[in-house]
């Protein structure tokens, strides 16, 4: 190993300046341990003068690491969430978690994480926010992956809630969607991956089962962390963590719970953000193309994750890897074909729609040229919602899948003033049936949890 040191990385990502050696492990990018980055963990690191001990890795975001950690003076396991040094919101986050435990101390556990303390962290990269929260199982997204009927899993397999599950999972995350905005704040990263199911109590276990091993060969953690110059880093640490979250402790065969968790895009509506951090997918039009905050954005997000958790597929599919332009393109293109034309009011806005639209508003192959007059146009090929729900044969009847096409009809419309609120979606016939049935995981009520 080289014996000077390495020069301090610059604040933020520069590409053409990678300083490891690539790591392929399922966990948060490792160039972004930097200043203003990642706080570097390691399993038994103590935080709060010894407070909480570090015992396994539950997850990562694009702005926070969350660990399981035991509690040493109260005797209990919590989540502690560490975020970038760098993240603006996190007072944010803090300040809208105390604004509701205050104006609502017994409804808000019921329907977002319940915050237990909070402390700053100064670290090599900076200095961190850290959230101490209630132990959450795993999210939305993660648990449908541990079913016991997609064991053992098939390529071609559909991976979707069965629709006692389905029902209840939306309805609770839209009566916390209701109760948020009944206080005047919006979520701002309303996602299957935000919206957690909750756990047995996990007290009485002992940390040796609970702990993450350090442990390459069990796919525990990473490879080691090299630097490509050879030189040791002290910004990053000796290896990444994979995530494990407490699926095995989480029970929903008798009584199925979600609650929404992270608030750090949160925001009261009287004091919108200039920069939302709304998945690009699920993002209204109008966001996309005038920037315009208003107090349904939510209400377009859980649109498409009603068509999401029902179907097993995105409605919108939005690639990452593209530029920004590019991505908003395509994802405006996906509307125009999912939901129909845009009004004249927002098409205006669309400053590249005439590399896709002749003046007539015709859709034509750009990938041929520009379209030409007097030609018609070669139309592509394109599915609405309907059509989209359809191939993916959720599993229930005609008349159901009509319903619920209906209702997502009645929420992905392009004038948010049309849009209903969250407390009138759940008024919905759909969700009322909610309280006529068992809440239990699988096709059969008996099975044991996982």
């Amino acid at each position: 190993m080289s014996i000077s040191p390495p020069p301090t990385p610059s604040r933020g990502l520069n590409r053409d300046e990678l300083r490891f050696e690539s790591i392929t492990s399922p966990c948060e990018w490792i160039e972004q341990y930097h200043p203003g980055g990642y706080h570097p963990v390691h399993l038994g690191d103590a935080f709060s003068h010894g407070r909480y001990k570090v015992l396994r890795k539950l997850g990562e975001g694009a702005y926070s690491t969350v660990w399981l950690a035991r509690d040493v003076r109260e005797d209990r396991y919590v989540a502690l969430k560490i975020i970038i040094a760098d993240f603006p919101q996190s007072t944010d986050e803090l300040r809208i978690l105390h604004h509701i435990s205050q104006v609502a101390p017994a409804e808000a556990p019921r329907y977002v994480t319940q915050l237990l303390d909070s402390f700053d962290h100064p670290g090599p990269n900076g200095l961190h926010k850290c959230l101490v929260f209630e132990p959450m199982g795993p999210t939305v997204n993660i648990m449908v992956e541990e079913l016991p009927q997609f064991k053992p899993r098939t390529i071609y397999m559909d991976l979707r809630y069965p629709l006692e599950m389905a029902r209840p999972i939306l309805k609770q995350s839209l009566e916390a969607l209701a109760f948020l905005h009944d206080n005047g704040i919006a979520h701002g990263d309303f996602q299957p991956g935000n919206i957690l199911f909750s756990l047995d109590n996990i007290d009485s276990k002992t940390e040796d089962s609970l702990r993450q091993e350090e442990s390459e060969e069990d796919h525990s953690i990473s490879p080691p962390v090299r630097r490509l110059d050879g030189k040791e880093d002290r910004w990053a640490p000796r290896y990444l963590c994979l995530g494990q979250p407490l699926t095995a402790f989480t029970s929903y065969a008798n009584e199925l719970k979600v609650k929404l968790s992270d608030m750090g895009g949160a925001y009261f509506f009287a004091d919108p953000p200039a920069k939302p951090i709304t998945p690009a997918g699920l993002r209204a039009p109008e966001l996309i193309l005038t920037r315009s905050m208003n107090n349904t954005l939510d209400v377009w997000s859980f649109g498409c994750i009603l068509f999401e958790i029902v179907t097993g597929r995105p409605l919108f599919c939005v690639p990452w890897y593209k530029s920004q332009v590019m991505m908003n393109d395509d994802h405006l293109l996906q509307l125009n074909a999912c939901l129909g034309p845009f009004p004249d009011d927002l098409y205006e806005h669309w400053e590249n729609s005439s590399f896709y639209f002749t003046p007539e508003r015709k859709l034509y192959n750009c990938a041929l040229g520009d379209a030409k007059e007097r030609v018609e146009p070669l139309m592509l090929p394109q599915q609405s919602m309907e059509e989209l729900f359809d191939e993916a044969k959720p599993d229930i009847d005609e008349e159901e899948a009509s319903e619920i096409k209906l209702l997502i009809r009645r929420i992905l419309q392009y004038d948010p003033a049309n849009r209903p609120s969250a407390a009138e979606i759940l008024e919905d016939p759909w969700f009322r049936r909610a309280n006529l049935e068992p809440a239990h995981r699988g096709e059969n009520p008996e099975d044991e949890a996982l």
